[in-house]
């Protein structure tokens, strides 16, 4: 899991990223790939 400022970037990574929001908190969260997981606040 990595803590980013920005997320625009890692969603891009790969076409699976999704962005979730959970608690106040964004999240890029990736099914087939989950080393592909971060946060951002």
């Amino acid at each position: 899991m990595k803590v980013r400022s920005s997320l625009k970037t890692l969603k891009v990574r790969h076409r699976d990223c999704k962005l979730v929001r959970r608690k106040g908190r964004i999240y890029v969260i990736n099914k087939t790939n989950p080393r592909f997981k971060a946060r951002q606040g």
